[in-house]
């Protein structure tokens, strides 16, 4: 896995990937923007699907600056949060482009006898109140043939994290949103 750049310096340790607290799955803030496929009379399918999940923070008081209590808005601001949402461990690399801007690319995967490697770019907001994660576009590499299909589909997915404390126990709250339009061919 290529390293990541890091805008901020982190104070916070390395998470483990049984410590991370997001699945690939369950981050996501993905997001294509494709303004035509490739046939404008194509017929075409869409896929859709949805999660709101709310996870239970568990309170680290002895990590880092001595016995302080850190703000989940705070792990979320330097790299090793942002390594935990986009859960690096997962995949084949990731690259940074910007501050808040990476290339994730997933493992290979085995599609119809052809081999494919699905490649992200992801942007990665956190503020006081939120974080989210947006990919800005998606495409396959592999095959030429494989790589051909990248003009006759689309895909967006969001993920927005928000965070809360009730009754002095933190939580996350997740809502994961994906929509992939795929043409269809008539053959």
């Amino acid at each position: 896995m290529e390293a990541t750049k890091s805008c901020l310096p982190s104070p916070f340790p390395s998470i483990s990937s049984q410590q991370s607290l997001f699945s690939w799955r369950r981050n996501g803030g993905l997001r294509v923007t494709r303004a035509k496929l490739s046939e404008p009379n194509a017929r075409r399918a869409n896929l859709s699907a949805k999660k709101k999940e709310r996870i239970l923070v568990p309170s680290y008081s002895k990590i880092g600056r001595g016995n302080m209590v850190f703000h989940i808005s705070e792990f979320l601001n330097h790299p090793s949060g942002i390594e935990a949402v986009l859960n690096t461990r997962a995949l084949h690399s990731i690259e940074s482009l910007d501050c808040n801007l990476y290339r994730c690319v997933l493992p290979q995967i085995q599609l119809l006898n052809f081999e494919v490697a699905p490649v992200l770019d992801l942007q990665v907001t956190s503020t006081k109140e939120d974080c989210t994660v947006e990919m800005l576009s998606c495409k396959f590499e592999g095959s030429e043939l494989m790589e051909n299909q990248n003009d006759r589909f689309a895909a967006s997915m969001r993920n927005h994290i928000t965070w809360a404390t009730i009754d002095s126990e933190s939580f996350l709250d997740v809502d994961v949103k994906l929509n992939i339009t795929l043409e269809v061919s008539s053959c």
